[in-house]
Formats: structure tokens, C-alpha cells, sequence
């Protein structure tokens, strides 16, 4: 690049977007890479504290911003992904439908640990809607060497994309809402309704909802009846507690399923449970779900619907950032809760 005093550029071509800041107003992009100076524009950039404007001149070792975020992003940039168009040096990453939010974070951190690289994301494993801006990266400098941003391609490509956007699936829904006091019509079921709120937005289809009472037996039955129907997610809710009638984790382990845990290091939520009878997911929702707006189960339904199997090793890293501050007016998932753990 060339520094050359602003008035003697008239004529000359910007190599470098120049932005424009009204403290407490507003910025944005005054000049663009590739506008030529005319002399009207000399008081102008001189009022904007610009006394000297950079010229391009290429150099085999070097690569300029917008080149250099572009390529970056768009080798970083996997399923359901798109790219922006350079602006002030910097590309973005655009969620091109519904999905999960996947992230290498070792490799995200080794790319920001090169001299001069900028990738920064949203948090891992959060939801994300189409045509949300998801990630962006520039590099610091006007031009970078060569060397570091091909050091950085390999980061972000290697052995795939960086970043990407898991789709969610329609899963067929089977609930079954236990209690012998639901079931004896002594109180009024709260679940039903609860569920179908959580899961629509996923895409989740109920398949319907059984109660039944408290009897492992009849759980375990019902459980295995949704499946057998082609149920892909049952929710078994109630009765998780270690209070001795609650015996909706009895009646899940005798459906045949896997329990994965059993006690999760979140609040709210630590009495959930999650099990699989081959791919399928059922999913232990104690009662509290009924009074605390979110908690664990809200933490893995995107990564059900994503078509992830949740590991135990998922369940253990909650415990970091598993704390809800239970605010009264709830912005989840545009929070810190369960953000950590992934």
C-alpha cells in the first residue's frame, strides 16, 4: 500500500473502505474500496480526521482485507451457509434455513491465535433462524501476509468447514404424561400443552398424548406403544423426582431404553432424563418444567431435532454455564444459560 496526503489523491483509487462514526448516532461505510477521490471529497475525508488515504499497490506476499475475508469465509463456511460481501473489511456467515449452530471451537480458537486473524461466532450448539448472521471474520491489517492466511484457510477447512448449520427434522412426537392424580382427574394436566409449545418450533408433529398412572409397567408400555407406532421423540413427563411414588424413571429403563443420565449439573433441571431405544429419544421431564420457563430439556431439544445423539459427555460439560439466572423477563436462548457447555 501507499500512504499519499489526501490532497494530492484526487483521482486516486481507495484501497480500503473508509467508515464514518457520529458517536451515539450512528457508523457506517462513507467511502468504498475502489471509489476515486474527486476534489469535493478532500474537506470532506480532512473533517473526518483523514489526512492521508492508501493506495493498493499488489505484492505477491500480501493479501488485501476484503480478499482475505472472503476467501476465509467462504472455506469456513459449511451446510446451510452463505457469504456476505465484504464491507469495511469484514464477511459474514448467513444461516441460509432453521437449524443447530455447529462450531469447531479448537480449531476457532487456533485460527484467532494467528497474528492478525478475526473469526468470531455466536455460541455453539444455539438455534438459529434463516438469514440470521451467524459468524464474520476480517483480518486486521489493510493486507496480510500470504503465508498466515493460508495457515488459516487450512484451520478452517480442514478435515471439514468450521461452521455449519444442521437442519432441523420433523420428528413424530409421542407424549406421555404420568401422575395417578392426572389420571384420576384429581388435578388438570399442564403438559400437554407445555410440550407442544416447546417442540412446534423445531418442527416437532404430536403423534398425541397418554396419561397414566403412576405404575412402571404402563410407562413402559405406553412408551414402547408410540414407538412401535413410528414415534422418533417420546417425552415421558412427571413423577422424576426420588420421592418414592414417582416411578417415571422405573417405568423408562423397563421399555428397554438406554439411559444415557439420570441427574443433569443444571439449574433448573437436574431431574431430567434422557434414554434411546435404538434412535429413538425419550426424553424424563420432571414437573418443575411447569414452572421454570427453561431448563435442561430445553438445552438439548435443538440437538434432538438436529439429529444428534446426546452423550453423556454432553450431559457432564452443563455443568459450566448450566446455571439459569432465572430472570424475570426470559430472553432465551439469547442468554448466557447452557452456553458454556458446549
Amino acid at each position: 500500500m501507499k500512504k499519499v496526503p489526501v490532497q494530492e489523491a484526487v483521482g486516486l483509487e481507495l484501497c480500503h473502505d473508509i467508515t464514518k462514526v457520529v458517536p451515539g448516532r450512528e457508523k457506517y461505510r462513507a467511502y468504498r474500496r475502489g471509489q476515486l477521490i474527486t476534489p469535493a471529497d478532500v474537506p470532506i475525508l480532512l473533517d473526518m480526521g483523514k489526512e492521508h488515504i492508501y493506495v493498493w499497490e499488489p505484492q505477491d506476499n500480501l493479501v488485501h482485507e476484503d480478499e482475505a475475508a472472503t476467501r476465509l469465509a467462504s472455506l469456513a463456511a459449511g451446510r446451510g451457509l452463505s457469504s456476505t460481501e465484504p464491507s469495511q473489511g469484514r464477511v459474514n456467515l448467513c444461516a441460509q434455513y432453521d437449524g443447530l449452530l455447529n462450531i469447531d471451537v479448537n480449531r476457532l480458537n487456533w485460527i484467532n491465535n494467528l497474528e492478525n486473524v478475526v473469526f468470531v461466532t455466536m455460541h455453539n450448539k444455539r438455534p438459529v433462524v434463516k438469514g440470521q448472521l451467524v459468524a464474520g471474520t476480517r483480518v486486521i491489517p489493510l493486507a496480510i501476509e500470504r503465508y498466515i492466511l493460508e495457515e488459516a484457510e487450512k484451520l478452517a477447512s480442514n478435515p471439514e468447514p468450521l461452521v455449519s448449520v444442521m437442519p432441523f427434522s420433523p420428528l413424530w412426537v409421542g407424549i406421555v404424561t404420568t401422575g395417578s392424580e392426572i389420571y384420576n382427574g384429581q388435578i388438570k394436566d399442564g403438559f400437554g400443552r407445555l410440550i407442544r409449545k416447546k417442540v412446534t418450533p423445531f418442527g416437532g408433529r404430536i403423534m398425541g398424548q397418554v396419561i397414566v398412572p403412576d405404575n412402571p409397567e404402563i410407562i413402559a408400555q405406553e412408551i414402547n406403544n408410540y414407538i412401535e407406532e413410528g414415534a422418533e421423540l417420546v417425552v415421558v413427563t412427571g413423577g422424576m423426582s426420588v420421592d418414592p411414588d414417582d416411578v417415571t424413571p422405573l417405568g423408562i429403563r423397563a421399555s428397554g431404553a438406554e439411559v444415557v443420565f439420570y441427574g443433569a449439573p443444571a439449574l433448573p433441571g437436574t431431574q431430567n432424563m434422557v434414554a434411546y431405544r435404538e434412535h429413538v429419544a425419550i426424553c424424563g421431564v420432571p414437573a418443575g418444567a411447569l414452572f421454570s420457563r427453561t431448563t435442561t430439556f430445553d438445552l438439548l431439544l435443538p440437538r434432538i431435532f438436529a439429529g444428534e445423539r446426546i452423550s453423556r459427555a454432553d450431559i457432564v460439560a452443563l455443568g459450566h454455564g448450566g446455571f439459569c439466572e432465572e430472570c424475570k423477563v426470559c430472553h432465551y436462548p439469547i442468554c448466557p444459560f447452557g452456553k458454556s457447555s458446549f
